[in-house]
């Protein structure tokens, strides 16, 4: 179900980075185990509200307030259960995380509570007029798939290959610890730029990673005078190059 279309972002170094968009196949995926999710926390809330008090036997006040914290709960649930996840998991949902996607700023840069709850406060208009009729309309519309709530808040749905066990371990220590001073020189922006390349670059094709990856490396050799060693490939020059930079301690 994997997209052809790419999100090409223009970094502040004049890297391009490319994203793999996730295509209406995965997003009605997601959307589908959210809400069946959904719907059983739903179920389960009524139960324990409102049909539970009275068949438990419980105090009257509990019954009486039960129906209104039912209700308040259906409407968190409702509304709130996109957002929560999405600003709890970075971006990803249950539904998310199955279908291996995650939602992201169209400049590459995780969202935040701000993004995540206005994009799924319009998900009722995306709805409409029922089973998100007029949300695949729009995202069929545009090239980057995007629904009314991603215009909005300024966000894209893309792949999210799952890469933990392939990461560099940024606690280990320096092959060369004598010269992390010299990355000092790195900028924040230049050592996000390595981590996201370093996060997404199982994702990315091929061709397209390699010639992102030797265009950071020339690039922060270029600025520290730290250049690779002879037993190094690039990514490995790069996990070395973050590690030093954190070891600085200027971006603990």
């Amino acid at each position: 179900m994997q997209s052809d279309q790419r999100l090409r972002i223009d970094t502040p170094e004049q890297i391009p980075l490319e994203l793999s968009l996730a295509g209406i196949g995965s997003r009605f995926l997601a959307v589908a185990v959210d809400t069946v999710l959904q719907a059983a926390l739903s179920v389960a809330g009524v139960l324990a509200f409102m049909v539970g008090p009275g068949i438990a036997g419980l105090p009257a006040l509990f019954r009486q307030v039960g129906p209104a914290l039912g209700i308040l709960f259906l409407f968190c649930v409702y509304w709130g259960y996109f957002a929560f996840f999405e600003i709890l998991w970075s971006g990803r949902t249950p539904g998310k995380r199955i279908a291996g996607i995650r939602v992201i700023k169209d400049s590459g840069q995780p969202i935040n509570a701000y993004e995540a709850i206005g994009r799924n406060v319009l998900r009722v208009i995306d709805f409409l007029p029922f089973m998100y009729g007029l949300g695949v309309v729009v995202m069929m519309l545009n090239r980057q798939s995007r629904r009314i709530g991603d215009f909005v808040a300024g966000t894209v749905v893309v792949y999210d290959t799952a890469t933990d066990d392939r990461l560099p371990d940024w606690r280990a220590a320096p092959r060369d610890a004598s010269q992390s001073p010299s990355m000092a020189r790195v900028s924040v922006e230049e050592l996000r730029l390595i981590e996201t390349y370093l996060q997404r670059r199982f994702d990315l094709d091929p061709l397209v990673g390699d010639a992102m990856a030797e265009q950071i490396a020339r690039r922060i050799a270029a600025k520290t005078g730290v250049g690779r060693e002879p037993d190094q490939s690039v990514d490995q020059y790069l996990e070395s190059v973050a590690v030093r930079v954190r070891d600085v301690a200027r971006f603990r």
